[in-house]
């Protein structure tokens, strides 16, 4: 299997399976001197932690994250930097009836007609599982982008519709996505998702769910204007999330029914060249594959948990016609532990822009 890497200078290259002895990631590209731990990383892969609250599978692993190499006296050196987080509770026997069905909706088919063999338990390296390692590679992303950008750079993100509910916007609040275990910015809006996944989840089914995520503090200058593009970049890391199905930048499709002079971002003279006054932001941050300064605003639409207890029809590595049930523990609605996931998708897209823009334009030559 090939195409486990992700990135150019800063890069990430995963390996494990959902019910393998543990997943890993080896990040390479990180420079010398950034202060690193596992303590320091550990909080965020809390915050994508199963079994954290009813509206999540409740498989229990508690993620602890182990630092193999490339650490010497609390900081990095520059060299490859080793991550492993062991799987403790792993399941085999739920998936033993579908070891040779295919189940709706998931990758079992196309894996088995690419590779003629595939590891069914779980999912095997299509699980979400492996999501927990991008979490802590974007950690380093994350410690990263704030030491060289300093304290106005900020990545938040947060679930803003479950299934058909979509937040209310003057009620927004980002601080109000720690006190429910949605990562919703509306109180009232958390309230109607609790009621709403519980009937969901009785039920035997699965909701799916819109993330959006904020960078603040982007420079102007990352990205190319052809092939490298921020937005295509972005839309390119977003894609490769677990479930996900579609991604908007900004305005995105909304752009499409609107008139064209309401869809450029105007601009007024600010205190210097670098920093204009945009009077809109409908390009999400985004100009021709170039940050603009910007906040940069991306969308991501999560398609509801395939592995739902409802019976669906498929068909069995004979090619007969069978109902597949998907026992096991699954999220309800897999796009709330997507929220962190998606977070350290553009940390790693952020810093690896950087150090690409830095690379061709850090030298003055005038």
């Amino acid at each position: 299997m090939a195409d486990n890497s992700f990135g150019t200078l800063f890069n990430v290259t995963s390996f494990g399976e959902s019910h393998g002895s543990a997943i890993g990631c080896v990040v390479d590209g990180v420079p010398p001197n950034l202060p690193l731990s596992e303590a320091l990383i550990q909080p965020y892969l809390d915050r994508r932690r199963p079994g954290t609250s009813k509206f999540v599978t409740q498989r229990q692993e508690d993620d602890q994250v182990e630092i193999l190499s490339g650490i010497f006296e609390g900081k990095t050196t520059g060299t490859p930097i080793g991550l492993l987080i062991r799987n403790k509770d792993q399941r085999s026997k739920d998936y033993g009836e579908i070891a040779n069905q295919f189940r709706p909706g998931h990758a079992d088919y196309t894996y088995q007609m690419k590779y003629g063999h595939r590891d069914y338990r779980g999912g095997g390296r299509s699980s979400a599982r492996e999501t927990a390692v991008r979490v802590a590679a974007g950690a380093i992303a994350d410690m990263f982008l704030k030491k060289v950008l300093g304290s106005d750079y900020q990545i938040r993100g947060a679930v803003v519709q479950i299934g058909p509910h979509a937040i209310d916007r003057t009620n927004m609040n980002w601080d109000e996505r720690h006190n429910n275990p949605f990562f919703c910015p509306d109180a009232a809006m958390a309230k109607q998702w609790e009621s709403y996944l519980d009937g969901v989840r009785k039920a035997g089914s699965s909701a799916g769910a819109i993330l959006e995520i904020i960078a603040d503090g982007i420079p102007v200058g990352l990205g190319q204007p052809v092939y490298g593009k921020l937005d295509g970049e972005l839309a390119a890391a977003m894609m490769s999330i677990n479930a996900a199905k579609g991604v908007e930048i900004g305005g995105g499709f909304a752009l499409s029914g609107i008139d064209g002079s309401l869809a450029s971002d105007e601009m007024r003279a600010g205190n210097s060249l670098e920093t204009p006054t945009f009077l809109s932001n409908q390009a999400g941050g985004v100009l021709g594959g170039i940050s603009t300064g910007q906040q940069i605003v991306v969308r991501v639409a999560i398609k509801p948990t395939s592995s739902i207890l409802t019976p669906r029809q498929s068909i069995d590595r004979d090619n007969q016609n069978v109902d597949v049930v998907t026992k096991g523990r699954h999220d309800p609605c897999v796009g709330i532990r997507g929220v962190p996931v998606a977070e350290a998708m553009m940390s790693l897209v952020l810093a690896d822009l950087l150090m690409r823009h830095k690379a061709q334009c850090g030298f003055d030559l005038s």
